[in-house]
Formats: structure tokens, C-alpha cells, sequence
């Protein structure tokens, strides 16, 4: 048993020491000391009095862990300036190492793969509805009035276009969740999967929301730059010619009026909200609020968004 009191060692003590080590290695030969666990030079040299006081010493002091001197070591390093300064070129190697990868590696890895299913169906719904569209308010009249009216591809056909996709891709948003709920009040459980066509619907509503803003947005832009076109302008010429030939000083039309302001006041109220929307699905965002802030606005916000 190890002492873990001080002892003051003596000439005396030294001999007495040295027999009782003796004793002890005959009947434990296997026996060890050392002050981190190592061999004790009791071992080399018994006869010699200044190792019996050594092993005396280190045997009155408590084994120590070997992972301490590992510990030791490292900071015995460290306190070197210039092997401080390797060490840690080498740490920051390791680090910056993990971002490198093979040019194999990076052809492996896919460009927005969350993003593959929300652009296709944009890409099918925007394609459809330009097709119906063109067809009904450019082909249709050169075909039975043989009007030309091809010019308003560009500008009023897309515009029409967009806000038609933008609504649709909102309503995408929302309605996987009513599918998940009818899937789960049919089985009884909401511990069952769903089927991989509605998990992958599901996780990307994210970016179907964002797509329907970009719609919006885009067709905000587009209906702004409706008087700087100069069919518009032609136009406008026309009306004021045609109200000076038919005598009239006033061309004032009350529904007209009320329901273009409406439409206006409605579209800039509507974008409002999907860009507050598309705020509140930006990571540092969405984490600052809560469960019930987060669920309030894309529900209740959303659902003002469809009665526009």
C-alpha cells in the first residue's frame, strides 16, 4: 500500500529500506514502481543506495494516469513558441483539408436538388398557360378577324401568364398538407409514412412558396411598365382622337374606375404579404420565432392571400 505522507529518509531508514525492498522482491518478482506507471530502476541496480532513496521516494508518491502525460507532453510542446506555431499550421490544415474535395467529387454532387421538382412543375404550368392564353388572345383573333395583334406576346400575354402560375404554385403549397391530413384520419394513425410522392411534396413546399412570390413579383414589374410601352401610347392617341371626333369633354367611366383601383390596391396589398412570407422562410428568421408566431403567419396570412 502506497503512504501519501511526507517521510524524511535517512541514513538509517536507507538500510532499512533496502532490506525490506530485497524481501519484497523475492516474493513479488513482478512487482513495479514508478511515478506515471513505468519501470522502477529498483530492477537495474539493488545495490546502490541512492536508487533504493529514489524508489523509496517514488514509492510514498501517487500513481498517476497515463493519459496525464500525454497531456504533459503536449503542453511541454506547446510552451515552445515555433513548435506552437507548426502545430497549429498543422491543425489549421486539417481543418481547411475536410473543404477540399476531388473534381470527381464534385461532379457527384447534384445543383439544387430541392429545387428539381418545384422548377419542373413551374416550367409545365407556366408553358400550358402561355400556350392557352396565346392561343386565346393572339391566334384566335388573326385567325377569325385577321387581326394582328402579335405584339402583345412580350409584355400583356406574360403578364397574364404570371399571376395564373404564381395563385397555382400557392395553391401547391398547401395542398399536400390537406392530403397528409386525409391520409392520416384514413388510417387511423399519424405514426404511418406517407408515400414518397407526398414526403417529396411535402418538403419542397418551401420552395414552391418561394417561386409563387418570384411569379408575383415578376408580374408586379410587368403591369408598372404597362403606360412606358408605345402600343399604350398609340392608344392613348387614339382614345383622345376618338373622344374629340365624338364631341364628348368628358370620358369618365365610374366602374371602370372603381375596378381598376381595386385591382391595384388588392395586388400591392397581396405582394406585401408574400414577401412577408418569403421573410419569414429565411433560416435566421424562421429560427427567431416561435412555433405559434411561425404558424400564425403562413396560415392565417396565407389564407388572406388566397381571397385576394
Amino acid at each position: 500500500m502506497l503512504c501519501l505522507f511526507p517521510v524524511e529518509l535517512t541514513a538509517t531508514s536507507f538500510s532499512s529500506v533496502q532490506l525490506q525492498r530485497k524481501a519484497s522482491l523475492k516474493s513479488e518478482p513482478q512487482l513495479r514502481f514508478g511515478a506515471f506507471g513505468g519501470v522502477s530502476a529498483m530492477e537495474k541496480r539493488e545495490g546502490d543506495n541512492h536508487a533504493v532513496g529514489q524508489n523509496a521516494g517514488q514509492s510514498i508518491m501517487p500513481r498517476r494516469n497515463t493519459g496525464n502525460l500525454n497531456n504533459l507532453n503536449m503542453d511541454i510542446q506547446v510552451t515552445n513558441p515555433p513548435e506552437a506555431a507548426a502545430l497549429f499550421n498543422l491543425h489549421q490544415a486539417d481543418r481547411f483539408g475536410e473543404f477540399e474535395h476531388s473534381s470527381e467529387q464534385n461532379c457527384k454532387q447534384d445543383l439544387f436538388p430541392k429545387w428539381h421538382l418545384p422548377m419542373k412543375i413551374a416550367s409545365v404550368i407556366s408553358l400550358l398557360t402561355f400556350i392557352y392564353t396565346s392561343m386565346r388572345d393572339v391566334i384566335y383573333p388573326f385567325i377569325t378577324r385577321k387581326e394582328n395583334v402579335f405584339y402583345k406576346i412580350p409584355i400583356l400575354v406574360i403578364n397574364k401568364v404570371l399571376p395564373v402560375v404564381s395563385i397555382t404554385l400557392l395553391a401547391l403549397v398547401y395542398l399536400p398538407g390537406i392530403l397528409a391530413a386525409g391520409f392520416q384520419l384514413y388510417f387511423g394513425t399519424k405514426y404511418k409514412r406517407f408515400p414518397q410522392w407526398l414526403d417529396r411534396w411535402m418538403l419542397s413546399r418551401k420552395q414552391f412558396g418561394l417561386l409563387s412570390f418570384f411569379f408575383a413579383a415578376m408580374h408586379a414589374c410587368y403591369s408598372l411598365c404597362y403606360p412606358m410601352r408605345r402600343s399604350y401610347r398609340y392608344k392613348l392617341l387614339n382614345w383622345a382622337f376618338q373622344q374629340v371626333k365624338q364631341k364628348k369633354e368628358n370620358a369618365w367611366i365610374e366602374h371602370d374606375v372603381w375596378r381598376m383601383e381595386i385591382y391595384v390596391s388588392l395586388g400591392i396589398l397581396g405582394l406585401a404579404l408574400l414577401a412577408l412570407l418569403a421573410v419569414t422562410s429565411i433560416p435566421s428568421v424562421s429560427h427567431s420565432l416561435t412555433w405559434r408566431e411561425f404558424h400564425y403567419i403562413q396560415v392565417r396570412i396565407n389564407v388572406i392571400i388566397a381571397c385576394h
